[in-house]
Order: C-alpha cells, then sequence, then structure tokens
C-alpha cells in the first residue's frame, strides 16, 4: 500500500494549489482518504476526508469554503482544491487511508509522504 501526494509549492496569498494523492497497490473502495496538515512547531491539524464509496465530504469548520476535497475512482486518486490561500495555511500537507471518516490521524493506517505548501505575504 503507497501514498502519493503531490502538488505542493510556492503561491502567493489569494493563489490556488490543487494537491493529488494517488494509492496504489490495493483499491480503496471501502476506506476513506483524509487531508491532514503541519505547520512547523504545530500539531497535525485535519483538513478534510472524502469517503471512496459515496460523495460524503468533511472539513474543518475553519476551512470550509475555501477547500474542496474530491476524488477520481478511476484514477484511484483524491484532490485537494485549495482557493484564497492564506500565509497561515503554509505547512506540509498529507493525505492518508483509513476504514471510516476520522478527524484524528491516528485511526488513519496509511500515511502519504507530505507535499509542502507554501503561502507567501
Amino acid at each position: 500500500v503507497q501514498l502519493q501526494a503531490s502538488g505542493g509549492g510556492l503561491v502567493q496569498t489569494g493563489g490556488s494549489l490543487r494537491l493529488s494523492c494517488t494509492a496504489s497497490g490495493r483499491t480503496f473502495s471501502s476506506y476513506a482518504t483524509g487531508w491532514f496538515r503541519q505547520a512547523p512547531g504545530k500539531e497535525q491539524e485535519f483538513v478534510a476526508a472524502i469517503k471512496w464509496s459515496s460523495s460524503s465530504t468533511y472539513y474543518s469548520d475553519s476551512l470550509k469554503g475555501r477547500f474542496t476535497i474530491s476524488r477520481d475512482n478511476a484514477k484511484n486518486t483524491v484532490y485537494l482544491q485549495m482557493n484564497s490561500l492564506k500565509p497561515e495555511d503554509t505547512a506540509v500537507y498529507y493525505c492518508a487511508v483509513g476504514p471510516y471518516i476520522d478527524y484524528v490521524p491516528a485511526r488513519y493506517a496509511y500515511w502519504g509522504q507530505g507535499t509542502q505548501v507554501t503561502v507567501s505575504s
């Protein structure tokens, strides 16, 4: 089981990025995929999650409206569209897969390597 996160980079305040998380090694038709982020000196923070088998999505209340999670089952890929980015969004973003939607990182069994997002002011 491997997760490959990509799409991070440097963007100015107000810009957009789309992160991708591609799974390989097995199918995740009954699992959930979450995005988390961790800024320097801070704890890991839940961003968004989606179930593979339905259109159910979940967001951090503070990010709802700016971030959108979606999936492409045929590509085994989950996306995180991030708009109106702010300097406080700067962090390493991780994708993770687990048996169900959860806001707690420890409940996810598989993790990607993380992709850096830096928002300049």
